[in-house]
């Protein structure tokens, strides 16, 4: 037995419990988990806005040490350092074929599979987003662990299963961040703050942060944020303002709402690009006028998990963080137990605070 955040049902609230993993099986992995982040879309798992089977354990942000391995699993073995990939490619669907892995049409599939069953009652539990990180323990597909490179901490290295993933991405991948450029990243949570690390990374000439708490500006301009920007009515035009009046070359939004989309948009210069890291629920709707499209010639662009294809990205983010540039602990404002996980979710939703990471006991 070891214990868990149990998500009963959709909506209800998390139940820190005890659960029975089985030995694992061919192709899979069993690991100890050292941490895992709190990230918002567990959030959205947990109140309906992404779908989820359930009962489930959530948690897709971790690191951990393999305990056991089944048959056929060959690039790790027990006492292996190594970080979850919730988003595991099957190398075989057309997004694949297309070398897009982010967005393989089969990486989910394990969500639906029962991974464990519940001390006590037996009753069937699901991994959310395949990997269950918000467990002392858990057993994954062998495609859900990467080896973590030499010289990263262990309970730190949680944070490159998702946010740092995400965000790196995001300015790297997706928006094509260059030397000299201008950027504003909306949202200061774990996603943004690693985005502000890129875009400092990729050489930007001026980085403007937007977030609607004032109690952020220090994490922010830690990150490498040059300007902080109040999220209001008039953040488009004080962006610009800081511009030329031109707008930033590039906006991440980390945030998933209508408005905060729209305003980043709204920010980016005439022929700027626009990306949309943030995931909303279906009732937020963005809209544009036809002649708006053509007269700025912006790029809108969504990005999946950074757009990222973890294997080959790890390696890249683990030099980073070995010369200094990237910072993982910047990241974390709280470090927390499994009960800490419900309170971690209200400071998200009142938008307090960094990354929340679980530390588990004697890591």
């Amino acid at each position: 037995m070891v214990r868990a955040a149990v998500l009963p049902a959709v909506g209800a609230p998390l139940e820190i419990t005890g659960i029975d993993l089985p030995d694992p099986g061919p192709g899979q992995v069993r690991v100890r988990l050292a941490a895992a982040g709190v990230c918002h879309s567990d959030l959205s798992l947990s109140n309906g806005t992404m779908r989820v089977p359930v009962p489930a354990v959530l948690g897709h942000e971790g690191a951990g040490t393999v305990v056991a391995v089944g048959e056929g699993v060959t690039h790790v073995a027990p006492g292996a350092e190594v970080v979850l990939n919730w988003a595991p490619s099957c190398g075989s669907c057309h997004a694949c074929s297309l070398g897009e892995v982010w967005l393989c049409a089969n990486a989910l599939n394990g969500a639906a599979d029962v991974y464990a069953r519940r001390t006590g009652d037996g009753s069937d539990l699901h991994p959310g987003l395949n990997v269950a990180a918000f467990a002392e323990e858990t057993v994954v597909a062998a495609g859900c662990v990467l080896p973590l490179p030499d010289g990263i901490p262990l309970t730190d290295a949680a944070l490159l299963g998702c946010a740092v993933l995400t965000g790196y991405g995001a300015v790297h991948h997706s928006a094509r961040v260059e030397a000299g450029e201008t950027v504003a990243v909306y949202g200061v949570g774990g996603v943004g703050l690693a985005a502000l690390q890129a875009a400092r990374i990729a050489g930007a000439a001026r980085i403007v942060a937007v977030d609607v708490s004032p109690e952020k500006e220090e994490l922010a301009r830690g990150a490498g944020a040059t300007d902080y920007v109040l999220a209001s009515d008039t953040t488009a035009r004080e962006i610009r303002g800081l511009t030329d009046k031109q707008g930033v070359d590039v906006a991440i939004e980390c945030v998933g709402r209508a408005a905060t989309i729209r305003t980043a948009w709204d920010s980016t210069r005439r022929g700027g690009r626009t990306t949309v890291v943030g995931i909303g629920g279906k009732d937020q709707q963005v809209t544009f006028n036809a002649l708006e499209i053509f007269h700025w010639g912006r790029t809108l662009a969504g990005c999946v998990y950074g757009n990222a294809d973890p294997a080959k990205d790890l390696p890249v983010l683990a030099e980073h963080v070995r010369a200094g540039r990237l910072d993982l602990g910047a990241l974390v404002t709280e470090r927390i137990g499994l009960d800490g996980i419900p309170a971690a979710f209200e400071n998200m939703l009142a938008g307090k605070g960094g990354r929340a990471l679980v530390v588990f006991e004697g890591r």
